[in-house]
């Protein structure tokens, strides 16, 4: 099985949950559909979702909660 890295498209804080109190959207381990939801990148209080680049399942996440994060960074990695 091939390995697929998610990366930030651009610059600034990486979350792992929509909101402070949910859960986070993914886990280690998690089985995930293409254009699935797995993050969100803030800058300036705009918030733009990661998407899954390939259906699999999550092998690693690199990139914690509330962690600033650069462009192309990679967040997680998916086995599919």
């Amino acid at each position: 099985m091939a390995l697929h890295d998610i990366v930030s498209p651009l610059p600034g804080t990486f979350y792992r949950r929509s909101s402070p109190d949910a859960a986070p959207l993914v886990e280690i381990g998690s089985e995930i559909d293409e254009g699935a939801t797995v993050g969100l990148v803030e800058v300036m209080k705009q918030f733009s979702e990661i998407e899954a680049t390939a259906k699999g399942r999550v092998t690693e996440i690199l990139a914690e909660d509330g962690e600033p994060v650069d462009a192309g960074q990679v967040l997680m990695r998916i086995e599919g």
